[in-house]
């Protein structure tokens, strides 16, 4: 079983940053994607980003060039730099790790989620 925990999540102004992380323990060795998403009041999860091990990264339209995903060596950790920040970014941040088979789903966790505010 794999468990994820996020952190670094907060109040930050507009234009502020915020440095999310996740950090994954357990059965981590099947693991091969793994992304950000987010969930706003009232609305749908939204993905943000996602890296799939060895394969080009993924960013929905309104963070491009803005935030920014990246792992560590171990292929377990991730991080997501948000910068530029909006109102529109505050959101319940979740953490996921998948295992795939090209783009065959076999399983999915999720992090408990950190919340993100952005307000002045």
């Amino acid at each position: 079983q794999v468990q994820l925990v996020e952190s670094g999540g907060g109040l930050a102004q507009p234009g502020g940053s915020l440095n999310l992380s996740c950090a994954a323990s357990g059965s981590t060795f099947t693991v091969n994607v793994m992304g950000w998403f987010r969930q706003a009041p009232g609305k749908g999860r939204e993905m943000v980003a996602t890296m799939k091990y060895n394969k080009p990264v993924n960013y929905t339209d309104s963070v491009k060039g803005r935030f920014t995903i990246s792992r560590g060596n171990a292929e377990h950790t991730v991080w997501l730099q948000m910068n530029d920040l909006r109102p529109e970014d505050t959101a319940v941040y979740y953490c996921s790790a998948q295992a795939r088979a090209g783009e065959i789903l076999i399983y999915e966790c999720w992090g408990q989620g950190t919340q993100v505010t952005v307000s002045s």
